[in-house]
């Protein structure tokens, strides 16, 4: 009875933590799965079933002890190949903060989930073999860390037991993997040497590593400074839907429904719709089925508005006096996900927020080369996995903000025309926090791009 009272108490007290979104990143058989079954099984985050079942399924594959990482690995093929292939996302809680996990996977043909996970992340975990040290998918999940604006990124040196816990060997990974990742603009890095297997540093301090004196996996985890107050960012409602019940009791209501993507609306705001340009003024916000007079993100919303303008699905109602400057031509790094390249000229849709327009690729600079951060110039297309400056001219003006700005309104999606397949993932601006050191490669004819 008492344990049930202390659960209840444990889960009240959650509304009062902190969450925290985090994903999981590495090259194969670093270890990710493991170090976040570990990370689960020590947290006393896995229900009993669910550790039964992974005990009988060890037991199975010839295992004497249960294999932590079919905790997170749930599809068959998953669990046969022993690798990840989806991002698998796991909830859980400690009595200090509420966690979604992202685990993503290692193989090089499934960065794109990398880049799903990570969208939205505070926090990205880069695991690498102590064995190996930093290898070019190490450096393309810090790549993609770095241009998802990923706030704090983990280094998890994982697989010290099998190099005797040797503090030299984690140094130098630090040390190679902090100075790459710097240049890259990563605003936080914290390095950790674990091992999942054993459980070193990741619930509970190593003692096979006293002479590392900093936090675990899951204390650094717990204290991470990380804030969710958009309230105060440039305000933004892309219009999901026009709302027209013409009923008798509400003959001439008209509402403009969707979620507040930042910032903050108020009553009585004078707010312009973009990309027409047209203003009016907010005379009522209705939320839950209540007149409110104040709405911020992320809450979903209806704006009433004083005058009788055309908005449709895909507009953005924005205040006036914080308006984002609207283009065709948007100009941004896209990160390459599908099997078919991105070529010059090829003819896309561009998804932004709700709004998706037709688009063609007028241009595509340069594409980034991890080995040593230089744009190699005008490469053509881009491949599966590329990483690339592009310019796309859309057929009618799109308000996109920098997505150093904003995450949300900052990205956009290129799509397939023809069978609806996400081409890339974009964002609009500056690629990297730090640009100075995306030095370009000059051509054979001595141009300088």
């Amino acid at each position: 009875m008492s344990n049930s009272v202390d659960n209840a108490v444990q889960l009240a007290d959650l509304s009062a933590t902190t969450l925290l979104r985090f994903a999981t990143a590495g090259s194969v058989d670093d270890g990710k799965s493991t170090l976040v079954g570990r990370l689960l099984h020590d947290s006393k985050s896995v229900l009993t079933d669910q550790l039964e079942a992974v005990e009988a399924a060890s037991l199975k594959r010839g295992q004497e002890a249960p294999d932590l990482a079919l905790l997170t690995d749930g599809l068959r093929a998953e669990r046969e190949q022993g690798i990840t292939i989806d991002v698998a996302y796991r909830y859980f809680a400690t009595p200090r903060r509420r966690f979604i996990l992202a685990d993503t996977p290692g193989h090089v043909q499934y960065t794109r989930n990398m880049v799903t996970g990570a969208s939205t992340a505070d926090l990205a975990v880069v695991l690498v073999d102590a064995r190996n040290g930093v290898i070019e998918q190490t450096r393309r999940h810090a790549a993609v860390a770095a241009l998802l604006r990923v706030p704090h990124v983990v280094l998890a040196v994982n697989k010290m037991d099998l190099v005797a816990y040797e503090e030299k060997v984690f140094a130098k990974i630090a040390e190679e993997f902090t100075a790459y990742a710097s240049e890259l603009g990563v605003p936080e890095i914290t390095a950790i040497p674990i091992s999942a297997l054993a459980g070193d540093n990741v619930v509970e301090p190593s003692a096979n590593m006293d002479w590392y004196g900093g936090p675990t996996v899951l204390e650094h985890l717990e204290t991470v400074p990380v804030s969710h107050d958009l309230t105060s960012c440039h305000a933004r409602l892309p219009v999901q839907y026009v709302i027209r019940p013409q009923t008798a009791e509400l003959p001439d209501y008209r509402g403009y429904a969707g979620q507040i993507a930042a910032g903050t609306f108020r009553v009585g705001e004078p707010v312009t719709v973009l990309p027409s340009g047209r203003t009016s003024r907010i005379v009522g916000i209705d939320l839950l089925g209540e007149s409110v007079d104040i709405a911020w993100t992320p809450q979903s919303v209806t704006l009433l508005l004083e005058d009788d303008i055309d908005i449709s699905r895909g507009d953005l109602i924005v205040p006036s006096g914080d308006a984002p400057a609207t283009t065709q031509d948007v100009e941004a790094t896209v990160c390459h996900v599908a099997d078919q390249p991105l070529t010059v000229g090829q003819r896309v849709l561009l998804k932004h927020t709700t709004r998706t327009v037709k688009a063609i690729v007028k241009e595509i600079p340069s594409r980034l080369t991890l080995d040593d951060l230089s744009q190699h110039p005008e490469p053509g297309q881009l491949v599966a996995n590329d990483i690339g400056q592009v310019l796309v001219r859309t057929a009618e003006p799109l308000a996109l903000d920098s997505y150093a700005d904003s995450r949300r309104t900052g990205s956009f999606l290129l799509i397939d025309p023809a069978d609806g397949t996400t081409l890339a993932a974009g964002m609009a601006g500056e690629s990297f926090a730090t640009h100075k050191v995306l030095n370009t490669v000059a051509d054979e004819a001595g141009w300088d791009f």
